[in-house]
């Protein structure tokens, strides 16, 4: 199956949007924890949605600057 660079931009910006919701909702519970090792746990478990968030950002700016890219035989 191949994916298009304009669908890779769209899934790309859909699963970042998912990972920031997700990393967001894991910071903002954090408040209600107060066992110091769950704590870091719920750190972690958002900081790498957010880390995941970034690299599919990273890969969508990738796609977005292929699309852009001259293809052969284009000026």
């Amino acid at each position: 199956m191949m994916i298009s660079a304009k669908l890779a931009v769209i899934m790309c910006a859909i699963f970042a949007a998912m990972c920031f919701g997700v990393a967001i909702t894991g910071f903002t519970s954090l408040g209600d924890i107060t066992d110091p090792v769950k704590r870091a746990d719920g750190y972690g478990f958002a900081w790498f949605w957010t880390f995941l968030g970034f690299v599919a950002v990273l890969f969508g700016f990738l796609s977005a600057w292929i699309m852009r890219a001259p293809k052969d035989g284009e000026n």
